[in-house]
């Protein structure tokens, strides 16, 4: 799976007043070509779930982004926390309902067929869509804490990346518990690949 530059993608914004289609032309890969439009539209949904940008929406067409600003690093800290909390929640919760089905098992013996209930299979996207947040946040505050002058706010940021890993590693320990080493293999691929870069998101 293909991944982005948080970094990047802030480099192509000025501070305020960026619309999805400016980035779109500005914003190069490593090869000097463009995304595809859909990957930078969700790559700006994501930048602001992680409190990078804020949307404004005039009208219907005219929408536009401006970088965050946080005056305070707690209200930062204070954004972070609730980012974690809101997706540690659904993972327990879609753990929690998952508990005592087969759809592990059944995901690893057909991760394209689904061949589970249909609440079943939204708790298990629910748990998928946590995950990935979650990682994404992590990767977020690694590059927070790479380019941030401020000791305090990478010290706070540091105990908050903590807490991530450790609910990441729980996380990855329910679903593999009881699993047979072949089904361990391709249900662990399959929240690996959630999993970006330090700095990065995944398209």
């Amino acid at each position: 799976m293909k991944e982005i530059s948080i970094e990047s993608l802030l480099k192509n914004m000025n501070q305020e007043n960026n619309y999805e289609d400016d980035i779109w032309r500005t914003c190069l890969d490593e090869k000097g070509k463009r995304y595809r439009r859909k990957d930078i539209s969700n790559s700006l949904k994501k930048l602001e779930a992680l409190g990078f940008i804020k949307k404004t929406k005039l009208s219907g067409t005219d929408i536009h982004y401006n970088k965050s600003s946080y005056l305070d690093s707690n209200d930062y800290v204070g954004f972070v926390n609730d980012v974690m909390f809101t997706n540690e929640s659904k993972i327990k919760e879609s753990l929690k309902k998952l508990e005592f089905k087969k759809i592990f098992v059944d995901i690893s013996k057909d991760l394209n067929s689904y061949k589970i209930a249909n609440q079943s299979k939204a708790n298990y996207e629910n748990l998928l869509d946590a995950f990935s947040n979650l990682t994404e946040l992590a990767s977020a505050i690694e590059l927070v804490n790479k380019t941030s002058k401020n000791e305090e706010l990478k010290n706070k940021l540091k105990t908050c990346h903590s807490e991530i890993k450790e609910t990441l590693e729980q996380t990855n320990e329910k679903i593999i518990r009881e699993r047979k080493s072949n089904e361990i293999i391709i249900i662990q691929r399959r929240f690996a690949g959630r999993i970006p870069n330090p700095g990065f998101l995944k398209l």
